[in-house]
């Protein structure tokens, strides 16, 4: 337990990292309406890199299917592209690359492993370095991809993050909520899977877009759940003793917002019973590879790419 660190540590040590080492540039206009293919986050991030083309987005789950409904698309060129999300390059990456191949799509790997499965299988393929962290974390596995996007500045978003000023009975809630501005709207699965892997049934913690928020997701108030707003004031969520309103600036993106709500969500982690650190060895030592039918074991502590 000693070697896992929280994940708020984690999110200053990957912009530490980027301050340093700026990820290769992509650029999504050498893409026109691709497969953008991924797991988890990794589809969430695909969500956020393309959020302003065309694409067509799929996971492990639904990639089969869509794919074979495309089928006439093409055979007819109007589809020709296909990018592969993946951390590690394994898994579902895998069978991924070869599929989009074998319906003769030019295939992209974005990845942290220059040397994995898919690596070798891709037409080509972006690596973008990582840091050691706990195994799920993978904050900087794929913020390293949506600042190749964005742009933003690592430096400015830590002295941001070092800045806020937590409420008071912050650590005393049993739930928390997130409510983001609709443009940034693909953070919130990202935190949803986060609550997931870090909490699991244990806390309630919730994220919404402004405009999911309005939808009867705060019929029920709780002056122990407690509201977090990014951007305009909240007028109208949970109870007014309970809530806690973030400004952003106009240059904020997406890399930022996925930093300033992990760092929170590291708060929350260490604020709580140790659910995951408790639960992590197990998980990665036994049913977790086995979910794959594999036994070999995952790395507790994932290596990044580069020291």
């Amino acid at each position: 337990m000693d070697k896992i660190i929280s994940l708020d540590e984690d999110v200053l040590t990957t912009l530490d990292f980027f301050t340093k080492n700026p990820p290769p540039d992509f650029d999504i206009n050498e893409f026109n309406l691709p497969f953008v293919i991924g797991s988890g986050n990794a589809y969430n991030t695909g969500l956020i890199i393309f959020s302003g083309c065309s694409a067509i987005f799929a996971d492990e789950s639904n990639f089969k299917q869509l794919i074979s409904a495309f089928k006439k698309a093409i055979e007819g060129k109007l589809i020709t592209q296909a990018v592969i999300i993946s951390a590690s390059g394994e898994k579902d990456s895998v069978w991924e690359v070869e599929l989009a191949k074998k319906f003769g799509l030019v295939t992209t790997l974005l990845t942290t492993k220059g040397q994995s499965s898919s690596a070798k299988l891709a037409d080509k393929v972006y690596v973008f370095e990582s840091i050691d962290e706990p195994y799920t974390y993978n904050t900087s596995t794929y913020m390293g991809m949506i600042l190749s996007s964005t742009k933003e500045k690592p430096e400015e978003i830590k002295k941001y993050l070092e800045a806020l000023q937590f409420p008071d009975k912050f650590s005393s809630y049993r739930a928390y909520s997130f409510v983001i501005p609709d443009k940034y709207m693909h953070i919130c699965p990202m935190l949803d899977i986060k609550k997931s892997e870090l909490f699991g049934s244990n806390l309630s913690m919730r994220a919404f877009s402004q405009g999911q928020a309005r939808h009867a997701k705060f019929v029920i108030r709780s002056s122990d759940e407690l509201v977090i707003t990014l951007g305009e004031k909240n007028e109208y969520f949970g109870e007014p003793d309970s809530r806690w309103d973030i400004a952003l600036s106009k240059d904020t993106g997406f890399a930022a917002i996925m930093a300033i709500t992990y760092y929170i969500v590291g708060k929350i982690q260490i604020a709580k019973p140790q659910y995951f650190k408790e639960n992590i060895a197990s998980y990665v030592n036994d049913y977790g590879p086995k979910a794959y039918g594999s036994n070999k074991p995952f790395d507790l502590i994932v290596p990044g790419s580069k020291e």
